[in-house]
């Protein structure tokens, strides 16, 4: 009998691809056999941050260019679950910055690490002057 592919499904901003990005997507990876990532148009960012500096198309083909990501996909809310009932991953990759949300019974929740020393917030600010 032939094992399944386990699928992840993880999401990010991806404004100012940063270390901690790329440390979470490669974690998220290592616990599935494929990684799907949503990056969040503008709207969807702006349901709770200010809006990018970078604009989608970029942050979305940046997101798909991480060795780690196997394919890069349009997340339209900040939450992630449209996208999880329509794709029906394994597992959907949750930041433990976040809070949690109910999915459906097929896939778990696995809640990773968020790395607080790296924000694109706190990139801008450093930019500006502001930290």
């Amino acid at each position: 009998m032939k094992k399944s592919l386990i699928v992840g499904y993880a999401y990010v901003a991806g404004d100012i691809l940063h270390f901690g990005h790329v440390l979470h997507l490669k974690n998220c990876r290592a616990l599935c056999d494929k990684l799907i990532v949503g990056v969040l148009t503008d709207k969807a960012v702006m349901e709770k941050k200010l809006k990018p500096a970078l604009s989608f198309r970029e942050r979305l083909e940046m997101v798909a260019e991480l060795k780690c990501v196997d394919a890069a996909v349009t997340q339209d809310t900040y939450s992630p679950k449209k996208n999880v009932i329509y794709m029906e991953p394994d597992i959907l990759f949750e930041s433990s910055s976040h809070d949690s949300i109910r999915v459906p019974e097929f896939c778990r929740v696995m809640v990773m690490p968020y790395f607080p020393g790296q924000s694109s917030t706190k990139i801008k600010e450093g930019i500006r002057g502001k930290s």
